[in-house]
Parts: structure tokens; sequence; C-alpha cells
């Protein structure tokens, strides 16, 4: 009843010239600079230091606590909560180009199929936030609470007065370096990329979601929901297991390597299964760090970028064609393309920095991805590649 008499009032402002011209001066006026104004006074200094001694500015919001891990940045205008609850930002301090961040909250704690709706994993996942400009109102129709009482409520901190460009700059410039927020006490670095960070991102224990005619095995690295409610919509029966799960004895269609966080080469128990894998003809799917372990199981290599690829618009192109993607992308380790075996294949390319994207093999049907064809947030131009795995399964069968 709450929100249906926001919803009304709000419609009521917006239809009167009169009352609109009220509702914005206040918000927009000298009255809301003063109230934004009073908000920053009552905020708690805080500092962003970089490894390399740079030191940033600004005031508290979220979680009162100090944090350390990797600073890295991402361009998408919206889909916050989609973003902090990805378990591939897992150890990284957050940035987030945009400038305006919180104007339409959070959405409430609602599940499907055992998941929650909204959002991408169970919790907060980044260690922090940056951000130029904290919106201490909001509104939206799906909004139950701030972002900033999300964050406490996930003892993540938070920190605004940044001047994220030129902190983006930097970080383009000498590639993604280790920093810590400074808020209530000193704290030392922290290297999120020398420790097995899917330990701490992946279920401990098996799990099955829907009841579809196709058994797909989901090996969790980190995944995003998103990733399990379009094979749910696809008629799957999702086998979710732990990282370093054993799946040999269990029966399955096809295999799916999910994404997450951190160094590709520290997941060996994986990597060991993979290996196994692709000795057999069962379908195999993977994304993300999906994508970086099978090239690892395979024989390639991995490496770590400048400074990653965080957005929602990185453009890719299928080899050997004309037909180019935006695809939603979350990932600071690549494949090196040119060390890929006689037997497999560079599937698509990244047409900015033409860093590799996909890889296939030659005779048997596996393939994998490096960006995020389920997106949340982002496009979904290359959700497609979720029915090509599903054809593989199909032939199969």
């Amino acid at each position: 009843m709450k929100k249906l008499s926001t919803t009304l009032l709000l419609s009521t402002i917006l239809k009167n010239n009169y009352l609109k011209r009220l509702f914005s001066r206040f918000f927009f006026g000298p009255y809301g600079r003063i109230f934004i104004k009073k908000k920053m006074q009552d905020s708690l200094n805080a500092k962003l230091i970089l490894e390399d001694g740079t030191i940033f500015e600004g005031y508290s919001f979220g979680y009162t606590g100090s944090i350390a891990g990797e600073v890295v940045f991402n361009t998408s205008m919206t889909g916050y909560p989609e973003s902090l609850t990805d378990p591939s930002y897992k150890g990284q301090l957050l940035v987030l180009t945009y400038p305006l961040v919180g104007n339409y909250g959070v959405p409430g704690i609602e599940k499907e199929n055992d998941m929650l709706r909204f959002f991408e994993s169970e919790k907060v996942q980044v260690s922090a936030l940056i951000i130029s400009d904290y919106s201490f109102k909001y509104n939206h129709w799906n909004a139950e609470k701030s972002l900033s009482e999300w964050l406490i409520e996930n003892k993540t901190p938070g920190i605004y007065g940044i001047d994220t460009r030129e902190l983006t700059k930097l970080i383009r410039e000498k590639g993604s370096m280790l920093g810590k927020i400074i808020i209530d006490q000193d704290c030392n670095f922290y290297d999120p990329n020398e420790v097995n960070l899917v330990t701490e991102v992946s279920i401990k224990e098996k799990q099955v979601y829907g009841n579809g005619k196709f058994k797909v095995l989901l090996v969790d690295c980190g995944v995003k929901n998103n990733i399990i409610r379009y094979f749910i919509q696809k008629d799957c029966t999702v086998i979710r297991v732990p990282w370093d799960y054993d799946y040999s004895k269990e029966e399955f269609d096809g295999l799916f390597i999910s994404n997450g966080p951190g160094n590709p080469e520290l997941c060996d128990a994986t990597i060991n299964h993979l290996s196994d894998s692709i000795k057999k003809d069962t379908p195999i799917f993977g994304i993300c760090l999906g994508h970086q372990l099978l090239a690892l199981a395979s024989g390639a290599k991995t490496y770590k970028l400048k400074y990653g690829h965080r957005s929602h618009n990185q453009p890719v192109i299928l080899k050997n064609s004309k037909k180019g993607y935006i695809t939603s992308q979350n990932h600071g380790f690549a494949v090196d393309g040119k060390s890929l075996k006689a037997d497999w294949e560079v599937l698509y390319e990244n047409i900015n920095d033409d860093t590799n994207e996909g890889i296939k093999h030659l005779n048997k049907p596996f393939f994998s991805v490096q960006f995020h064809p389920e997106a949340s947030s982002g496009p979904t131009d290359t959700d497609f590649l979720f029915d090509q795995f599903l054809d593989l399964i199909k032939n199969k069968s």
C-alpha cells in the first residue's frame, strides 16, 4: 500500500505543472543542494590510497571500515545491483565511471527458483565501491532501500566525492593496481590475485535447479544467477557443483564451466577435471573464467590484462566473418590465442585490442567465450550461444 501511495503521489505531481515545478525546485534547486551539502557534512572523511602513493580524498558512505584490494573500473551506466553482486568482483575495489550512482536505490529480496530474483548472487561481492557522486535520494518502482543501507547490511565500505575520471585515466595508463580505502584506521595492501578467490565464492554442496529435459552439470567457480536462469528457461535441469567437485560419476548431457574471480591458474582442481573431460565427447561450454579454464586444460596459456575489460559495450567479432556483437564483460585475465594447440581455433576476438574472446575445438563439441552472453546487466546480443550449446547436446542425444 505504501508503494502504491508513493506511485500515485509522484504521478499526481508530474501531471500538475505547478506541483512539478515545486518538486523540481526542491530536488534540483537551492533546497536540494542544501540537503545534499548537509548530508556530505554528516559523512566521515575517507581516503583512497593507491600502491603508487597517489591519494584521493572523499567521503564515506555504506559500511564504516577500512579495506584493501585491487582497484578496477567499470564504465557501465546502469546495473550496479547486478555488478556489485557479481562474484567475479571478489576482492576488488570497484570504480564506477558513471558519475551519478544510487539514484534508483536497491531492489528488495525476492526469490525465484531458489535464487534472488534481482541480484547475481546472495550478497554484495565487491570489497568496496568507489564513485564520484552518491545520490542520497532515490526513486524507483522496485526500490526498497538505499544503496548506502544495502552496503551497510553487507559490511561493504563506499567512498564518494572522488574524481573518478582522473582515477580511471591513472589506471588506464599504469594498469590495475592495489589500493586501500582508509576510513577509521589504516590497513595493509592486499593482492587478491595471489589467492584462489574461487574457493570463497563457489557453492559448498551440490544443488539442483529446475526440472527440464536436458541435464547440464554446472561447475560453479562463482556463477551469476542469470546463467542458471537462462538454462532453466531453456528446459534444462541444472546440477550445480563446487569448483573442485569430481563429477566423473555424475550423469549429465552437457558440461558448463562458469565465470568467477581471480587468477585462473590457481584453479588446479577444475583444470585437472576439465583435462579429463576433453578426452571425451560430452558437449562443453565455458563463460569468462570458464573460458580461461577450458583453454588451460587444453594446453593453452593465460595472462593478466593491463586493466581488464569491465563494461557493457565491449565489441567482439566472430573470427573469419563480418559479424560483430556488443557484449558485457568483467575480467582481468585473458587467453593467449597464439598458444592454442593444433586441434583448437579462435572463435571470437575483441575489436578494441585484438585479445581473444572465444575458442572452439575443431572436431569435438567444445567451445567457450570470454564475454557474458547472459549479461545482467548489459546487452543480450549473444544469448544465442546458450541455444548453440543446447543444439550440441541435442545432436549428441
